[in-house]
């Protein structure tokens, strides 16, 4: 087997073994294996490289490794401006959509809640998330690195964290979407928009000490649920302003 040098920056480090963290480090690969399958075989997802420097010159995730060859693997840039260098990764979604595995029904929650269109649903394999991510155009989140593996998904976002609130936070910073929450705005069951109601449209649908108690609603125009700032809506905002 030939050997090539690799040195991985900022966050991809994550997901390397200790040894090999912010340091150059030798590794094995096949002839004719590409840059791509190297990178993943060391257990870095592709959806989160954003260029690839081979003896000092930019490549695409097509490139064919040889031997001797110096790599250098950079994380996606947030505010540096590479634009004259050839980065390996489409450009960022015009509009920005998730799809979430099935580990993550607490994040879906708390996306929506923020007013982030993001599909959910404990029935997605990894088949299904895949095709919707790439026929939509949505950016899959997921802790699994082998499906963020999967050619086919060209957005996507491994989270480091196994809590809910932890994986939001993350979320907001990677994709730079604090001046784009709208909390309470989506319904928390199916996503959808939410309109405006007033008391009398809802009233066969709350309870009626709410109906008696609120006058302005809001409804899910696809699976009817009705929202109002009940005590329950008061714990939501609290929850946010103290992480936010």
């Amino acid at each position: 087997m030939a050997s090539a040098t690799l040195r991985f920056y900022e966050e991809l480090n994550d997901f390397l073994p200790s040894g090999r963290r912010k340091k150059e480090f030798p590794a094995r690969f096949h002839e004719g294996d590409t840059v791509k399958a190297l990178i993943e075989s060391l257990g870095v997802p592709h959806t989160e490289v954003d260029l690839i420097l081979v003896n000092g010159r930019s490549v695409s995730f097509a490139h064919q490794v040889q031997h001797g060859d110096r790599i250098t693997v950079y994380p996606v840039f947030e505010s540096i401006e590479i634009g004259s260098i050839t980065r390996v990764r489409p450009e960022a979604l015009r509009s920005t959509r998730f799809v979430l595995d099935v580990h993550l029904g607490r994040l879906a929650k708390l996306l929506r809640m923020l007013g982030f269109d993001c599909l959910y649903s404990n029935s997605y394999d990894d088949s299904c998330l895949s095709r919707i991510s790439r026929t939509e155009r949505r950016i899959v989140l997921s802790r699994d690195r082998e499906l963020l593996k999967r050619s086919i998904i060209t957005h996507g976002y491994c989270l480091r964290s196994d809590k809910a609130m932890d994986q939001l936070l993350e979320v907001l910073q990677r994709f730079d979407l604090r001046e784009k929450i709208r909390p309470f705005s989506r319904c928390l069951r199916c996503n959808s928009i939410l309109k405006d109601a007033d008391g009398v449209s809802v009233a066969d649908s709350v309870p009626e000490y709410v109906a008696r108690t609120y006058d302005h609603y809001k409804s899910c125009p696809d699976c009817g649920r009705v929202y109002w700032r009940g005590s329950h809506w008061e714990k939501m905002r609290r929850m946010l302003d103290a992480n936010l």
